[in-house]
């Protein structure tokens, strides 16, 4: 089978692979028709982030399934699905509480064991999310993307009637501000540097945007002065600047959720963490997308807004391609953030 694999010196190379096989009772063989870069994947590709090399990316994909083990009964060849990555193992406390991304003994698929970037891959039933009629391979690809930001809104008790604020127009960004948009938020604002990422964020469902390369944090704040109450931001882009930005343009007693992962030290001036403090905020760490009842509540909500059309993906892709265009849109980034999403597709093989 193709597989696209990452090399320690940031190759990724197309690569004939032996195709998998299942052969534990509670495994599945699952044929891939899409698998979609994401974010977390390009330091694993060009800063030698990833835990072993060569390794096969990929734990945002979709596809049928082919075969499963004789202890499985509720998936058969045919059935679609979506990766659920984690994979916890539901025996520690943690995980008998139902807080299965604290699991210290997890593995991900896509991380820590290979991934979807390739034709054919084997995985515990747990690790699959049954996929409604009504959803499509490629919604599918998108499920595990849109419950991050699902997963925030769990924590900070939904966002109905909130005014929400997201930092970071990128794809999970965007996603989110859809998901608030259908759940029931008073309004939705986008915040992010690029111009186009913003006109993005009005076409799918934000109520203001604003420049903040263009507007200082009081700037924005004063904007928002006529929603400063009942107010959740959600932080994306995992950046030193937008923590801080977040913190600065944030209502009394204003709920942040912070969901972009930090690769740089965050350093904040006393004048910006007694904003903290003053303002009451409740500071809230977003890490993955589940909840009780595995894979959990986000998970359900996901099909659910799929099912009414809530979530426009279209507007998100950069580019569908096959395994070389795919590799080759891959390596094309040297290590820069995507502009858009970037899917590999083995649906029309």
């Amino acid at each position: 089978m193709k597989s696209v694999v990452i090399h320690a010196n940031g190759e990724v190379a197309v690569e004939e692979r032996p195709r998998p096989s299942v052969t534990q009772p509670d495994e599945v063989l699952v044929r891939i028709a899409y698998s979609g870069l994401c974010g977390s994947d390009i330091p694993r590709i060009f800063a030698k982030g990833a835990h072993y090399y060569p390794i096969t990316l990929g734990h945002e994909f979709s596809g049928e399934v082919v075969a499963c083990g004789d202890g499985i009964t509720d998936l058969a060849a045919g059935d679609r699905v979506a990766c659920v990555p984690l994979q916890p193992c539901f025996t520690c406390e943690e995980c008998r509480r139902q807080l299965y991304s604290q699991c210290k003994r997890y593995q991900f698929i896509g991380s820590r064991s290979g991934g979807g970037h390739a034709e054919y891959i084997v995985v515990r039933r747990t690790a699959l999310f049954k996929l409604p009629a009504d959803a499509s391979l490629l919604q599918g690809a998108f499920f595990e993307p849109v419950t991050v930001g699902l997963h925030a809104l769990h924590l900070a008790g939904g966002c109905t009637n909130k005014h929400v604020v997201v930092i970071g127009a990128g794809t999970i960004g965007q996603l989110v501000i859809q998901c608030a948009r259908a759940l029931g938020a008073a309004s939705v604002t986008a915040l992010d540097i690029n111009a186009e990422r913003l006109t993005l964020a009005q076409q799918t469902g934000a109520t203001r945007v604003f420049n903040s390369a263009a507007l200082s944090a009081q700037e924005i704040a004063a904007q928002l002065h006529d929603q400063r109450f009942d107010q959740l931001i959600l932080e994306t882009a995992g950046t030193p600047q937008t923590i801080a930005l977040a913190i600065e343009i944030a209502g009394p007693r204003a709920q942040l959720a912070l969901i972009g992962t930090l690769h740089n030290d965050l350093t904040l001036t006393a004048p910006v963490f007694s904003q903290i403090l003053r303002k009451e905020l409740t500071l809230l760490g977003s890490w993955m997308n589940y909840s009780d009842s595995w894979p959990g509540v986000e998970w359900q909500q996901a099909e659910a807004l799929f099912s009414q059309g809530a979530i426009t993906l279209a507007p998100l892709i950069a580019q569908i391609g096959d395994a070389p265009q795919f590799a080759a849109a891959v390596s094309a980034l040297k290590g820069q953030p995507m502009q858009g999403k970037l899917l590999l597709n083995f649906a029309a093989h």
